[in-house]
């Protein structure tokens, strides 16, 4: 830094806020600086800068698994508000191992990220303990901890379900099955779960209503429930089936599918959370998407927020509204 102040013409401290506070710089200095950082080809150092202010410029963002393209979506979405914003994003993909994302946590700690974006799929109270500890901001996504000295961002996911539940009896289905697994585990598919429930009271017998347990929310788990339902006759079959994930959904396609049992034709399909990563089903995908982007961005808005206020952060609880995609596996063309 010093020679690149000395190549400039300029003091150090005018060269260090040409990189840390260029609103403090005149533009012929800002000109200058920046001409000799390339001419000498520096690059900061960010541990050393880090060392200094106890902090980096980073965000960091944990997610339980990028094989959902929610995540995906989400990452997108925040890496797009945090560089509007001047910082960089940091990501971790926890691979759905909830031990990994503990470690995660713990990494971008010690790196000391400026703030975290975690997106888990179960409490993780203990995770933001840590971070608290360290006066790191921290916004969850796509999980209501309850907290209400945290942010958080998430979609209305009961409202998933009810809208999973009133597509098919508005297409006609008279016997539907709603197929989950995990929910023990997962807040999303117990939220799910409740809505397509409500959806049910509201239709007053309108249709018969069936709760599959299945392992799991991956495509082997809907193979095993398509297995199960194949196996019984015409007559009681479902003539609709949700998925509580569209990766379930699309085993129960392929499934249904292998018995000879047509998707639409026989039983409408669809999935619930718009997971392109499920899109080589064999039928184009009815599901419901999740606004990952937009949970991503604002997840980034309130956390630079709680960093700059200095203890003036109001803490928000954001919900999104779901949105109904009608695609092949519930309408003929």
């Amino acid at each position: 830094m010093r020679d690149v102040a000395d190549r400039a013409g300029v003091s150090l401290g005018t060269a260090s806020n040409v990189l840390n506070h260029p609103e403090r710089v005149s533009a012929a200095a800002i000109e200058r600086v920046r001409m000799a950082i390339d001419e000498l080809g520096f690059v900061r150092n960010a541990n050393a800068s880090t060392l200094a202010s106890g902090r980096s410029g980073a965000l960091g963002l944990v997610v339980i698994n990028l094989s959902n393209s929610m995540f995906v979506d989400v990452a997108r979405g925040a890496q797009a508000a945090a560089r509007a914003a001047g910082h960089n994003l940091l990501l971790a993909d926890s691979a759905d191992d909830f031990g990994a994302q503990g470690d995660n946590v713990d990494s971008f700690n010690e790196a000391r990220v400026a703030g975290l974006l975690l997106a888990p799929m179960q409490d993780s109270s203990e995770h933001v303990a840590r971070l608290k500890a360290r006066q790191t901001p921290v916004v969850l996504i796509n999980y209501d901890q309850g907290d209400d000295n945290l942010c958080t961002v998430v979609v209305d996911n009961e409202q998933v379900g009810y809208l999973a539940v009133r597509h098919m009896l508005d297409i006609g289905c008279r016997r539907i099955v709603f197929a989950a697994g995990g929910d023990e585990y997962y807040q999303p598919v117990r939220l799910r779960r409740r809505g397509a429930r409500r959806a049910m009271r509201e239709a007053a017998g309108a249709a018969s209503f069936e709760e599959i347990m299945a392992d799991g929310v991956k495509e082997a788990d809907g193979l095993t429930v398509a297995r199960q339902i194949a196996g019984r006759g015409p007559d009681t079959r479902p003539d609709g089936i949700i998925g509580v994930s569209d990766s379930l959904a699309s085993g129960l396609v392929e499934g249904l599918s292998e018995a000879g049992i047509t998707v639409p034709d026989e039983i409408a399909v669809m999935g619930c959370d718009r997971n392109s990563s499920a899109g080589d089903c064999r039928v184009p995908l009815t599901s419901i998407a999740m606004k990952g982007q937009e949970m991503g961005a604002a997840a980034v808005r309130l956390l630079l927020d709680e960093m700059n206020r200095d203890g003036d952060h109001v803490h928000q609880r954001v919900v999104l509204t779901p949105e109904l995609i009608v695609r092949g596996s519930t309408v003929l063309p």
